[in-house]
């Protein structure tokens, strides 16, 4: 019987499993992740008020809950205090790393690194309860925001940013977030690009969430649209490029209104600095950019200020090195060919890479579907040689002796009793634990 590891339980890695088992009806397929909780991005990633998107962990939840696969979570592979890849590998015939993008991209420019300056990451990670994430103060004392970036996550930060504690309290955001985010101060986002609308990366329906916020107006500068040739003419573009642009349009045109908070979206600009005030950011200086006539920007040295006491970075994600595997530092990925992990340029019998760490952070959850399957095809392809290495029967007992004590499935079903409890109690749905000694205290219960 072919015995596999998955290193990782979001997307990529339930994905990666659910491909095994159905292609293979002898596989074993061990789930294993770092956190105790399961389904990786879709839990800890995605906006608390997009439950749609969230109701993916039910899919996430099926595979899971195959009779072949076994969740084991709070077990950390490479690094201080953790299983070593070299181990790992001799536990099992095939070990598949479906680990992610864990980083942001820095922007690189001076004043980075001050009071007020943070990662989108860094800020839904808190509101959604990552258990490593802190209440930094994020909000404490702002009045206005900058979000650097024009994809779909700098539009979910961005509605954070502005959601009433009505809005906020049906979702399972840590009581602590709401309480924060409803005594914020913050009146005024700006969400800047530094390319043109139609180069913009958020979808449609994100998009459009930001004009029905209520008591929350959405203004543009409608001369920094119409530098973009694409939104002056949007006939040629993609779909949804062409939707993005005709509601950026309406918006342009739509009289002024009073509102209580105000969302200003900016185009053609590139950060160059982070102004301080007091010893935290104060504001953001951006160049004026301008379309170069290939397809790209130049700078026109006009530069611009906008006060911000807070400024939210969204410029893409980076994978990370793990200790013991491969890594291409250009392209923030593990080397591989179809999946198969390469070391110094041959193929590693029996290590293979899936999702973001293996293609880039590209694509939507469901891109996470052929690039498993990919990954699996081959593996199940070498199996004939993998299975002729002896392995433990059960890893298990071979991972306690390594001194990691799994949290199994019904682990993870005691955290979701905990957090329905938690909710019950505070007159609202579920309600995420945030910390680690929470999460395991509520493990340990089953």
């Amino acid at each position: 019987m072919l015995r596999v590891a998955v290193v990782g339980s979001g997307p990529s890695g339930c994905y990666t499993a659910q491909t095994l088992v159905q292609l293979d009806p002898e596989v074993r397929v061990d789930v294993l992740d770092r956190l105790p909780c399961p389904y990786g991005l879709v839990r800890y990633g995605v906006a608390p008020d997009h439950e749609k998107i969230k109701s993916l962990q039910g899919n996430l939840r099926t595979v899971l809950e195959h009779d072949r696969v076994r969740f084991l979570g709070g077990v950390r592979v490479g690094g201080p205090g953790g299983l070593s890849v070299a181990r790992l590998r001799t536990l099992y015939h095939a070990v598949v790393y479906c680990v992610g993008a864990a980083t942001d991209r820095h922007l690189g420019i001076p004043g980075e690194e001050l009071p007020g300056s943070w990662s989108a990451t860094e800020f839904v990670s808190w509101y959604s309860a990552h258990p490593d994430a802190t209440d930094a103060g994020f909000v404490r004392g702002v009045r206005s925001a900058v979000v650097i970036g024009v994809g779909n996550v700098a539009v979910d930060v961005t509605r954070m940013l502005v959601r009433g504690a009505g809005e906020l309290r049906p979702t399972d955001m840590p009581q602590a977030a709401l309480d924060t985010l409803a005594a914020s101060g913050v009146d005024e986002v700006h969400m800047v690009g530094r390319r043109g609308p139609s180069q913009a990366r958020f979808t449609t329906k994100e998009l459009r969430e930001l004009g029905a916020l209520p008591d929350t107006e959405v203004s543009l500068d409608p001369a920094e649209l119409e530098m973009d040739a694409g939104y002056v003419d949007s006939a040629a573009l993609p779909a949804v490029q062409r939707r993005n642009v005709e509601a950026m349009r309406g918006w342009a045109t739509a009289p002024a209104r009073q509102a209580a908070r105000r969302i200003r979206m900016r185009f053609f600009l590139r950060p160059v600095e982070l102004l301080a005030d007091g010893g935290r950011v104060g504001a953001v200086r951006f160049e004026r950019t301008a379309p170069d006539g290939r397809g790209g920007i130049t700078g026109t040295g006009r530069y611009e200020d906008l006060a911000a006491q807070l400024v939210l970075r969204s410029v893409g994600y980076r994978g990370v090195p793990l200790e013991g595997l491969p890594f291409d530092a250009t392209s923030g990925t593990v080397p591989h060919a179809e999946g198969r992990i390469l070391r110094d340029g041959a193929v590693s019998p029996g290590e293979y890479v899936a999702g973001w760490i293996k293609r880039g952070p590209t694509g939507v959850i469901g891109t996470n579907r052929p690039c498993a399957k990919e990954t699996a095809t081959s593996l199940l392809a070498d199996a004939p040689a993998l299975v002729r290495r002896e392995v433990p029967e059960d890893s298990l007992e071979a991972l306690r002796a390594a001194g990691v004590e799994p949290v199994p499935w019904a682990g993870w079903q005691a955290i979701e009793r905990a957090e329905a409890a938690l909710g019950a109690r505070l007159g609202r749905g579920v309600v995420k634990l945030s910390d680690w000694d929470t999460l395991l205290g509520a493990a340990r219960s089953a």
